[in-house]
């Protein structure tokens, strides 16, 4: 599975999604990580880089107009086949519209590594239409507990790049 990370529009925060493109890593999956980036270029790159999961992170609120770009691009474009998450500060209200507009999962503040995890599991299986009944799938590892303090820590280098 190959997965582009990034931080949705103007954004200046990134332990969220570091955690995440770091968990994914250590699950076997490929990742590109964007940094900062708007719907044009997230498309663009998740299209090119042949992803099969786009992870977006927001604190700043932007989801509600950003994401649903993100959507609309990927469908116009092609991309029906990248499953897009979103995480961050996600107000409850906001969740169902999000996956009205097409993200297969939101994980606001408080949710759980190992939902992440189990999401994962699912997202490696076939895709529905045109899988054959039986067929093995590429599995992530199976879901391990939440990391821990030092799980969390960012090395100051890859701190440091982020800024």
């Amino acid at each position: 599975m190959k997965a582009v990370v990034a931080i949705l529009g103007l954004d200046s925060h990134w332990r969220g999604s570091v955690l995440v493109a770091r968990l994914l890593r250590e699950q076997g999956v490929e990742v590109v990580y964007l940094g900062n980036q708007f719907p044009e270029e997230l498309v663009a790159t998740a299209l090119q880089e042949d992803a099969q999961l786009l992870a977006l992170s927001s604190l700043s609120g932007s989801h509600r107009s950003l994401v649903p770009e993100v959507m609309r691009l990927l469908r116009a474009r092609g991309g029906d086949h990248v499953r897009v998450i979103v995480g961050g500060s996600i107000p409850p209200g906001d969740v169902e519209a999000l996956r009205a507009a097409g993200v297969a999962e939101v994980f606001p503040p408080g949710r759980p590594l190992d939902d992440l995890l189990t999401f994962l599991q699912g997202a490696a299986q076939p895709a529905v239409r045109g899988a054959a009944e039986g067929e093995p799938s590429q599995g992530i590892a199976e879901a391990r507990s939440a990391p821990s303090r030092a799980d969390m820590e960012i090395p100051r280098a890859e701190r440091d790049s982020e800024r």
